[in-house]
Formats: C-alpha cells, structure tokens, sequence
C-alpha cells in the first residue's frame, strides 16, 4: 500500500507500524466534513474514536482508506512516515491498513470463501496458496466468532444477518492480519451477545503487532474492548482526548457539553 519503487517480485512490503493523521480538512460534494483532525495511532495501541451522529466518524474512515467520492482539501495521512494520499486502497491495505464498514454491501454471485482466498492471496503476495490450506486456516477462525463452515458457502453478505455481517468483516481481519485497523461501528446493530463474540474476536488480535482505531457512538463496547486512549470528534474535529474515564464520562452525560465546547 506505499510506492518506495518498484517492488522485488514475490516480497510484501512491511506492514507499517504507525499511522498519522496530520491536520487532515476533507470534503464531500462540496461539504467539508473534516475540519482539521490530528491523531497519531501505533501498533499495539488501541484508540476509541467516540461522537454523535453526523460528527465525521466514519468520513475519517472513509478517507483513510481512500474512497474515492471523498476528496482531502489539506492535512495528510502518513503510514510509517510516508503518505498514502497517492495511493490506491488496495496499496494502502498491503501495507497493513485494514477497514470494516458500518454497512458492508451486498454482493450477489460472489463466494464467501473464494473472495477471502483471492484477497488474502493477492494481500499476502502467495500466488501458489492452495484454496484446500487456505480453507483450513479459515475454519479455524470460524470457531473464534461462533459461525458454522457453511458460511463460507454463502454469497458475500447476501441474506446476511446484522450481527453476520459484522462477524464477516471481523473475520475478514482475522484472515488479512493488518497492523492498523479501523473498526467503523462494529457494534451497531450487534445484539449482547454477537457483540460479546465479536470484542473477544477483537481482542484476540490485541498485542505488539496490531493497532486499532475503533470507532463507535456508544459506551458499551468498551465494556469489553478496554481502549488505551480515548477521543470525541465533535463537528469535524477532535475536541477531547483522555483515557477510559472520559468514555464512561460520555456515557453519563452525553455529547451536548462538548458540543457547546466545540462551537
């Protein structure tokens, strides 16, 4: 996901080991949605981007990975040091960035099973990965998020339940390893329970190797997945940075404060 030259065939780059965000200002159709957001996630960190609707969370997530109906006005976004503004989604997820939507499309006609195996396969740069051994390791990630082999089967998202799609897109983590992930609303629309097996999910992946900019409206996810920094994006901007106390702060207040705060 990062042009340093040409690559040598049959090696993947170095997945990176920080992301920043530098002033970033981005637009829409002419909106501007981000207004100047800094913030600086490593491995082995996990960050909780808390705010209330239409505050510019899951923009910030679109960006990152560069969707292209979203345009960035000023600032930039760094991996290890290097921009990723010129590059395309798919280079910035070789280098270890990874997204799971808050709505993951629908996809008729195309196997569960058979796009993991072609992405992981052109993620990892294994063109000889066999689909038999890749299919063994992906049952055992099944266990960890409670679904039956038959799911891979299934047509991408199709028929879906909520709680499923959700536990796809983790389970597309579990396969692609990243080392910085953005996580937007996850637990949207999660039951207690699938939101249960998804966290454990998630911290399973928790450790030196992997960082996570997990975005969400609500306390209770935190219940589960305990974040090491805490942020509220009020109005395009990052308006307070703390630690678990201000999430639970949040929690008994509410957003109308820092909203104030921010005008």
């Amino acid at each position: 996901m990062h042009r340093c030259g040409e690559e040598l065939p049959g090696l993947l780059l170095m997945k990176a080991s920080k992301l920043e965000i530098k002033d970033l200002y981005a637009s829409i159709d002419g909106k501007q949605i981000l207004k100047g957001v800094n913030l600086t996630i490593t491995k082995g960190e996990i960050h909780a981007l808390m705010g209330p609707n239409g505050s510019g969370k899951s923009t910030l997530s679109a960006v990152l990975l560069g969707h292209p109906k979203y345009k960035v006005d000023s600032g930039d976004i760094l991996l290890d040091g290097e921009s990723v503004l010129t590059m395309k989604t798919d280079e910035r997820a070789k280098r270890g960035l990874f997204l799971a939507f808050q709505y993951p499309m629908e996809i008729a006609g195309v196997n569960y099973l058979t796009f993991l195996f072609t992405a992981a396969k052109a993620q990892r740069d294994e063109p000889k990965l066999s689909l038999l051994n890749f299919r063994k390791e992906v049952l055992e990630k099944l266990k960890a998020i409670e679904l039956t082999p038959t799911f891979l089967e299934r047509y991408l998202n199709q028929g879906f339940s909520g709680g499923e799609k959700k536990r796809a897109e983790i389970l597309q983590m579990m396969v692609f390893n990243p080392s910085l992930a953005v996580l937007d609303e996850t637990d949207s629309g999660l039951d207690v329970d699938s939101l249960k097996i998804v966290s454990k999910a998630i911290n399973t992946m928790h450790g030196q190797d992997f960082g996570c900019l997990l975005i969400t409206h609500y306390h209770r996810i935190l219940n589960h997945i305990k974040p090491d920094i805490v942020h509220v994006m009020v109005d395009g901007k990052i308006v307070a940075t703390g630690d678990q106390s201000l999430a639970e702060e949040i929690e008994h207040k509410g957003y109308q404060a820092m909203q104030k705060a921010a005008i």
